[in-house]
């Protein structure tokens, strides 16, 4: 594995109060004058203990971990008690109706389309004040400037903190690249590159004339299609005016144009019919695909499945330029808590030193603060010492270090953004049923109907 102490020190000195450009100037939003000042958290008086409920991922390793870490809390904040329960099963779709209602709890998690849609709903506390008084300028550069601005709306609202700095890369199996006589991605490589290495790795192993093993594959949703649209130099949402669409300008229809040649033309790429709708990652680590992109995040499940060596590699520098993702993964405050202090001392927990860590251990969560980033990569290498010998684990902050993350981009009303995307992208993607320009041109008019 190479080690990240390097690239650590680097990092710091770029993301430090003294190595950024104004990250004050940056992030002025939190220093500005708030339109209310906030009180702290009571200590509890006669026995008085404050009860709130803290919602968050069901996965299986999550929950267990996140009830130990609150134990931690509790011995901190003995005035506070708070119940953990498992997000429900379809986030976006079940936790409008729990907000309308009153029912949704004090504490979330969110992230992707639907964390801004939330905001803009003004279903989420805004988070100005109590940052203003309680965040430093050195905690604030610790996160990732691309991932912090991302949690502030058009007008300023501060909605949320960083849960954890999930980034995008590309996956790659050492021993089909070896077979094929093929280099390995290098840190510069191109769509040209990668297109390439595509084409030398798809099979067909069975001889039946179709492919059974892909060259690689990804998730055709919202912002795993915008880092290639950012790549070609184009966007969703024009960032002059978020009202206005532009998926369908040249740029982004190159894109999707170049994503559906991969699938339809060289068949070098796999949809989810080619995979049997499996997780592109377990796909990859089954071996029908030699490249999968994915992020930080899938790093344990891959370790942990594949039975060949792995490899990691920045995203492909596009036609336009470098572009990889910064999740927006966050915690925030139900704006209609009845407890928004004792919610903050919570929301600063879950973003703290020890909480980071605890997610880093339990599966590899790449910590959004960036002092964090050696121990993570400690807790690669105890685990798996030989797979992790010759990893690169910094193709998953080469963005961050050089400037290119991007986060999912967003509309002045994100309300149903989604499913129009997701449509047009199944039809030119998945399916191969629409031309790319028109589909998309149809596309912009129903998120600019959803703008008005």
């Amino acid at each position: 594995m190479k080690r990240v102490v390097p690239f650590l020190l680097l990092l710091l000195a770029a993301c430090s109060p003294n190595g950024a450009a104004d990250p004050d100037a940056a992030r002025e939003a939190d220093t500005a004058p708030a339109a209310e000042t906030v009180p702290p958290a009571e200590p509890a008086t006669d026995g008085e203990i404050v009860q709130l409920v803290y919602q968050d991922w069901r996965t299986d390793w999550f929950p267990g971990m996140a009830q130990a870490m609150l134990d931690e809390f509790h011995r901190l904040h003995p005035n506070i008690r708070v119940f953990y329960t498992p997000d429900p099963e379809d986030v976006p779709g079940e936790m409008p109706a729990m907000f309308t209602a009153g029912t949704a709890p004090d504490v979330i998690n969110g992230c992707c389309d639907f964390f801004p849609a939330w905001a803009q709903a003004g279903y989420l506390l805004d988070l100005r004040p109590y940052a203003a008084r309680d965040l430093d300028a050195a905690t604030i550069a610790e996160w990732d400037e691309a991932q912090y601005n991302s949690f502030f709306t058009a007008d300023g609202l501060h909605y949320a903190l960083p849960k954890y700095h999930g980034a995008l890369a590309v996956y790659y199996n050492k021993d089909l690249f070896d077979a094929a006589g093929l280099p390995y991605p290098a840190d510069d490589w191109t769509y040209d590159d990668y297109q390439a290495a595509m084409s030398a790795l798809t099979a067909d192993t069975d001889g039946d004339g179709a492919a059974d093993v892909w060259g690689s594959t990804f998730d055709p949703i919202y912002d795993r299609v915008q880092i290639h649209v950012n790549s070609f130099g184009g966007h969703f949402a024009n960032p002059a005016d978020p009202a206005d669409c532009v998926l369908d300008e040249p740029a982004a229809v190159a894109a999707l144009e170049w994503l559906r040649g991969r699938i339809w033309d060289d068949h070098s790429m796999a949809t989810s019919l080619d995979i049997n709708r499996l997780e592109t990652r377990r796909a990859f680590w089954e071996g029908q695909v030699a490249m999968v992109e994915d992020g930080s995040w899938a790093l344990k499940d891959i370790l942990t499945n594949a039975d060949f060596r792995v490899g990691v590699a920045p995203f492909p520098t596009g036609p336009a330029g470098h572009a990889t993702l910064s999740t927006t993964d966050g915690f925030a405050i139900a704006a209609n808590t009845a407890h928004p202090a004792e919610a903050w001392e919570l929301l600063k927990f879950l973003v703290g030193r020890e909480y980071g860590l605890a997610m880093a251990e339990a599966n590899f969560l790449q910590p959004a603060r960036v002092s964090l980033v050696e121990e993570w990569a400690d807790f690669v290498a105890a685990d798996f010492p030989e797979r992790s010998a010759d990893l690169d684990l910094d193709a998953f902050a080469d963005g961050q270090l050089r400037g290119y993350s991007v986060t999912a981009e967003v509309f002045a009303n994100m309300q149903g953004v989604r499913a129009a995307t997701d449509a047009a992208f199944e039809d030119i993607l998945t399916l191969g049923q629409a031309p790319a320009e028109e589909r998309l041109r149809q596309a912009c008019e129903e998120i600019e109907l959803l703008q008005q």
